[in-house]
């Protein structure tokens, strides 16, 4: 009775403690944001006092790669408590394509909700597309707003493969004019048309160094902005967020380094990026989270925040990843 007893009196430590372990790791602002989902590809938007995130949604079971059919979006007003505000498309609500609901960006334009994202066309335009979707409100429904792919990949034929035309980053600048830069390997820029939905003019190739895909466009002050996802193949295994500068959105861009090194777990990494609230954040995503007897994988991802700090020549602090996120207050 008595070693019954020690052991009971271990057992309920031990489950205490692991209780108390997992609770510190889900506090509010705690990474990963999301841990009822395998979520990718992070995009924010802030739209007056809340700001809107845009996942890929990955259901990959056992060793598939990905499988990610639909867009999810969560909302917030605090970076602590986040809404789940349910599949905002569906690949198929676009007829011409096949699969792939892949990374995507929203951008509020003229009183509407405008999404761009990678899909998998079907066999009339073969290999990654890009498409553009609209809505009323930042939480949907979003419908089809072109009945066809803005960005096939004949329309970039320097690419290697099938998949450079992925990753669509939208922005529009102080001038009213809204650019879109994606990309695999090859990173690409063009101006969109005033209706959002043509490409008004030359696709050019701005390729940063080491660039492997997931671009993001912002501009603070007088600067541009490029962040992606790198990787270097002689040194690195795993992608890393590397970014660069310009003075003009036509450039000409300036490398600055490295922003952040890989995800943990994860070969991939997708940065976003935003100012709420008065701070600044950089959305990025990991492999750490595990959902019943599915641990985190290549596709099996989870979305993470970290605060983003800049110095006064305008260049970006490096960030270090941590579990802790933004539930910790963000250094001076």
């Amino acid at each position: 009775m008595k070693k019954t007893g020690v052991v009971a009196v271990a057992l309920f430590f031990t489950i205490a403690t692991a209780a108390q372990a997992q609770a510190k790791q889900a506090a509010p602002g705690s990474n990963p944001l999301i841990r009822d989902k395998f979520t990718a590809d992070p995009a924010p938007l802030v739209v007056g006092d809340t700001l809107y995130l845009y996942v890929g949604h990955d259901e990959a079971q056992r060793d598939e790669m990905f499988n990610m059919r639909e867009w999810l979006v969560y909302s917030t007003k605090d970076m602590k408590t986040w809404t789940d505000h349910g599949p905002i498309m569906n690949v198929t609500d676009f007829k011409w394509a096949k699969k792939d609901a892949w990374a995507s960006q929203v951008i509020e334009r003229n009183g509407k909700f405008w999404f761009y994202a990678a899909v998998e066309h079907d066999a009339s335009h073969p290999g990654k597309a890009i498409a553009v979707a609209v809505s009323d409100t930042p939480t949907g429904p979003f419908v089809d707003a072109k009945g066809s792919a803005l960005i096939t990949n004949e329309m970039t034929p320097k690419g290697p493969h099938s998949w450079e035309d992925i990753d669509p980053t939208v922005f529009t600048d102080d001038d009213g004019t809204t650019w879109i830069a994606w990309g695999n390997r090859n990173c690409y820029i063009a101006k969109l048309s005033a209706n959002m939905i043509d490409i008004d003019g030359p696709i050019r190739e701005i390729t940063p160094p080491h660039f492997e895909e997931g671009p993001w466009l912002h501009k603070r002050g007088s600067l541009y902005y490029l962040t992606y996802a790198s990787l270097d193949r002689t040194t690195h295994r795993d992608e890393r967020v590397s970014y660069s500068t310009a003075p003009s959105i036509q450039g000409p861009w300036t490398y600055r380094g490295t922003l952040t090194g890989s995800g943990k777990y994860s070969f991939t990494i997708h940065p976003g990026i935003a100012e709420f609230n008065g701070k600044s954040y950089l959305f990025l995503h990991n492999a750490t989270l595990a959902i019943g007897d599915q641990n985190g994988a290549i596709g099996r991802r989870a979305v993470t925040v970290e605060y983003l700090h800049y110095n006064a020549d305008g260049t970006m602090k490096p960030v270090v990843q941590t579990d802790a996120g933004v539930s910790a207050p963000a250094r001076p």
